[in-house]
């Protein structure tokens, strides 16, 4: 207290606001007698003198210094400003609201699979929420030394220890590691209480915790949609009938030139099968009708096809033939 230099304030207020911010520091000049406190929406004034929080101050609005805010401070009520002399303190402004930041894995979690020795590489991101919850250690541990601290300084903190916390999570919660999602819910929660416990260490609180997506490498992708496909179809018919349809058409509709003449190949083969058969059931009626007509047995089974010489059943299968 006392004169400390020629630079005196009129204005105390949060000079250098910024939406990343969640702090920002008043300090190295002197409040004079008359001054006026600032205190805008979504921002709280705590007073410092010597280290010490002397008072905190909520509502937004103007204020006298000697007259609405010093008769409040808690061991300076007394204060009188002299004729050349200020009050040297420093004035914390917080940022009440919420922050909301987007998160990711910094790499791949390998998780413990079915026939992957290596594990199962994946990869997650989301979303998270926080806010600052308790000024007393939020000084002690940050403001007390640093002029600001910005959402980054936040973000960068929980990057070091998330890909950890996924890990514990999806190993304790999770149950099919081709389908994360089904139990997003409840890695989700579990990481954000570890989170929390975290950040309370520096005055803060994680207040929402959200999982958007679990991705997985290309081709596992890949076979775990045709995994699906399978399950859906049933059967490998069904299944290599999709592919014949999908083979015709290529991305976007557009006619794939070279699949369209291999799967009308593979139709022509398949109506010249049917052709074939529908004409030998047609000889094989003809011959068993040949014959029939007049009594006497036909020449050949109608059913093996084995030349009959008279006889009323075939000597090769047995069929009766008058």
């Amino acid at each position: 207290m006392g004169l400390f230099s020629n630079q005196f304030a009129n204005v105390v207020e949060w000079e250098e606001y910024r939406d990343d911010l969640l702090f920002w520091k008043w300090t190295n000049k002197e409040i004079k007698k008359d001054s006026k406190l600032i205190i805008k929406p979504g921002q709280d004034a705590i007073f410092l003198y010597n280290g010490m929080i002397e008072g905190i101050f909520t509502e937004s609005g103007s204020y006298t210094i000697d007259s609405q805010i010093i008769p409040f401070l808690s061991t300076l009520k007394g204060f009188k400003f002299g004729f050349n002399s200020g009050l040297r303190a420093e004035v914390l402004f917080i940022n009440t609201k919420e922050f909301t930041c987007n998160w990711g894995t910094s790499s791949p979690i390998r998780l413990e699979a079915p026939g992957l020795p290596g594990g199962l590489p994946v990869r997650s991101n989301g979303k998270f929420s926080f806010k600052i919850h308790d000024y007393d250690v939020l000084i002690e541990k940050v403001a007390g030394i640093k002029q600001m601290f910005t959402v980054d300084d936040v973000r960068d903190r929980i990057k070091g220890i998330l890909d950890g916390l996924l890990m514990k999570w999806i190993t304790q919660v999770g149950k099919d590691v081709f389908n994360l999602m089904a139990n997003s819910t409840e890695i989700a929660k579990g990481i954000q209480e570890d989170l929390d416990m975290e950040l309370i260490g520096i005055g803060l609180t994680i207040t929402d915790f959200r999982i958007s997506e679990f991705t997985y490498p290309e081709n596992i992708a890949k076979r775990a949609d045709q995994a699906a496909e399978y399950t859906m179809l049933g059967d490998m018919n069904k299944f290599q009938q999709v592919n014949m349809v999908d083979a015709m058409t290529g991305k976007g509709g557009k006619t794939n030139t070279t699949a369209s003449d291999m799967a009308g190949a593979m139709v022509g083969m398949q109506m010249g099968m049917m052709m074939a058969n529908q004409m030998t059931g047609n000889m094989a009626n003809n011959m068993s009708n040949a014959g029939a007509s007049d009594g006497a047995a036909p020449k050949f089974c109608p059913n093996c096809g084995t030349p009959t010489n008279g006889a009323k059943f075939c000597g090769n299968c047995g069929t009766k033939l008058m």
